[in-house]
């Protein structure tokens, strides 16, 4: 049978999700546990890759299995096998065509920045940091000329194996809340390092070193090497997954994320 299971995780203990030969990743840890309660060894497939040191509120996976579990084995049951920074929230049965990337309509990032003079203390690796008063509303006007279909050449990471570098936008949002500065991003797909890459671009339109005009023609050129770095993953956060709801998936399985500051 195929499990689809929602989970939770800190991405500062972990080199990123996928699995590598030296271990110490999500999807690692995520298969191990698994294999506890199964009593045979499974492969999990993803909505979205995460890299070394970003963070997950909603990631969707799925694996195979011939072994049968009441669904309280594959949350609490895995979740003893887990280390501390993970953990499962949700089990569902689905159906043998379902799969958790494939399957996907559209996936949503949120980068969360404390923006104060001082770093941060007890969100550290929570949330990136900028020191200088950044303009909100430059940056506002500059995120609605992201929406919509476009290459993204100019935030794609050199190592990014993505096939086409056009993506679709479909929300890209900024709001403030105290010192801290939220970005929402949804799209079709993402590129390697493209929400950290934008945010970079976005950081320095705030702070008055790239225009709203320079930035649409950064967007244009569908060049990197033109861009601002690429911004630390310390606030990014997988925030979710939209699926067809003929997938029956549980309720608040997508798109329905917290709106606060994570509790460090």
């Amino acid at each position: 049978m195929r499990i689809a299971l929602g989970i939770e995780y800190d991405g500062r203990a972990f080199f990123g999700w996928q699995s590598q030969p030296g271990g110490k990743t999500v999807q690692d840890v995520v298969e191990l546990a698994i294999a506890h309660i199964a009593g045979e060894p499974v492969r999990v497939f993803c909505a979205g890759r995460t890299d070394t040191g970003v963070h997950a509120l909603a990631q969707v996976v799925h694996f195979e299995t011939t072994r049968e579990r009441p669904l309280t084995a594959w949350v609490r049951g895995v979740n003893a096998f887990l280390p501390p920074a993970v953990a499962i929230r949700w089990a569902k049965p689905v159906a043998e065509e379902f799969h958790a990337r494939y399957a996907a309509r559209s996936r949503a990032y949120r980068y969360l920045l404390l923006n104060r003079p001082e770093r941060p203390g007890l969100w550290t690796g929570k949330v990136g940091w900028y020191h200088r008063s950044l303009d909100l509303a430059a940056i506002q006007g500059a995120v609605g000329g992201l929406l919509g279909e476009h290459d993204f050449s100019s935030f794609r990471s050199a190592e990014c194996q993505a096939k086409s570098p056009v993506k679709t936008l479909q929300r890209c949002e900024v709001s403030r809340s105290g010192d801290l500065l939220v970005f929402e991003f949804q799209a079709n797909a993402f590129l390697h390092h493209m929400v950290r890459n934008l945010v970079g671009a976005l950081v320095y339109i705030g702070c008055g070193r790239l225009s709203p005009a320079e930035f649409a023609r950064l967007l244009a050129a569908c060049d990197r090497t033109l861009a601002p770095p690429t911004f630390a993953p310390d606030g990014l956060y997988f925030a979710g997954v939209d699926y067809d709801p003929a997938w029956g998936l549980p309720q608040g399985a997508g798109m329905i994320v917290p709106t606060c500051l994570p509790a460090p």
